[in-house]
């Protein structure tokens, strides 16, 4: 075991998985599989021996299966992520948003198949997850990172408006100034990623009931697991918490979530806000996409708006809060202490589109307070 590496434990039935997953993962030398079990009980009994920084699990095993494995995990007062690997199936979705209220921090779905591409990028994408969240891990037990981990996970710093560039092109993103201030907001836009679904959890569980103002989020999730997602929101929150469908009217006391397969957008009538949902093109590398999102926001509501760019990779909505921005919208970004990932609101703050930079502890009284404000 290298101390220089974030460690993963690998807990799944098939020995064929256990395999394939162990490769996929030490491809990247910022990561060490440590140990494999073949169901929950060999997992646990692995745990204080390996002492792993994360944890990839399967759901449907033998013995103990996967929500066995988390209930007593963090009985035993484990606090280290899981990431699952889960089934795209509609079961697996309700079982994957179990696990997530039970703790783990986030998910991914299996490959269907064995062709070599699916499992090129469904191992990508797990490496990325793992070390951002294993570094995150690392950093707040006070052990150090692996250089090669995702840079964003590890930030030392909050950035002000007056930080050094990172790198991203200057050229091509707006910097002027806003054309008018904030006033009272008609919507609460949300765009989110990576660390996601336990950070919404956390907000909208303390949200006031008596907010009067909509919230139309951004949640980079599969096809198949939002409705499920919005269900498991809507049981911890004060507010109405659904998956958008077409037409949905944006009013107070809802909180509309995109599905995982569509663009979605706001129309602003003189009665009411729809919802319109778009089967288009990937944008920024995501659909739904926050660009989308923060786009329709800045058209339709300009300075009476509030848009909330949390953690997550990449720069998705980083651009588009910028036209929020510059419309007099209150433009807030998650610090980087509180993120998983330091990507999305980084490239924001960066560009100086952010009028608040706001800790996860905060984030939901902050908005509160704004929304009457």
């Amino acid at each position: 075991m290298s101390e220089n590496k974030i460690a993963v434990l690998v807990v799944d039935d098939s020995a064929l998985m256990r395999n394939i997953i162990s490769r996929l993962i030490e491809k990247d030398s910022a990561l060490e599989v440590v140990g494999t079990a073949m169901n929950g009980q060999f997992g646990l009994t692995k745990i204080p021996r390996l002492n792993p920084d994360v944890i990839v699990l399967d759901l449907e095993m033998p013995e103990m299966n996967g929500i066995d494995f988390l209930k007593e995990m963090h009985s035993r007062g484990h606090k280290i992520p899981v990431v699952i690997l889960s089934s795209i199936a509609k079961k697996g979705a309700r079982v994957t948003m179990e696990a997530l209220a039970l703790g783990a921090s986030d998910f991914i779905t299996k490959p269907s198949g064995s062709a070599s591409d699916e499992l090129e990028k469904v191992g990508d994408h797990l490496v990325t997850v793992l070390k951002a969240y294993g570094s995150d891990y690392r950093r707040k037990h006070g052990n150090s990172i692996p250089p090669l981990a995702v840079e964003q996970a590890i930030p030392q710093q909050t950035f002000t408006r007056t930080s050094e560039r990172s790198g991203f092109k200057q050229d091509d993103w707006d910097r002027s100034s806003p054309e008018r201030e904030p006033e009272r907001p008609e919507i609460i836009a949300i765009g989110i990623s990576t660390g996601g679904p336990n950070a919404l959890r956390k907000v909208f569980a303390e949200l006031d009931p008596n907010l009067s103002v909509p919230i139309v989020v951004v949640q980079h999730m599969p096809a198949g697991f939002t409705r499920e997602f919005a269900a498991s929101l809507d049981r911890i929150c004060p507010l109405e918490v659904k998956e958008a469908a077409e037409g949905d009217i944006v009013r107070a006391g809802r909180i509309l979530i995109a599905p995982g397969d569509a663009h979605i957008s706001i129309e602003k009538k003189s009665l009411a806000s729809m919802i319109h949902l778009h089967d288009s093109e990937l944008i920024n590398g995501h659909k739904p996409s926050a660009g989308v999102l923060f786009n329709s926001i800045a058209k339709e509501f300009r300075n009476k708006s509030i848009a909330v760019i949390m953690t997550g990779m990449g720069k998705d909505g980083a651009r588009e809060i910028g036209n929020i921005f510059r419309e007099g919208g209150m433009t807030i970004a998650q610090d980087s202490k509180s993120c998983i990932v330091y990507g999305m609101p980084r490239v924001a703050v960066e560009h100086n589109y952010i009028r608040k930079i706001v800790s996860l502890d905060d984030m939901a009284q902050t908005i509160c307070t704004l929304a009457e404000g």
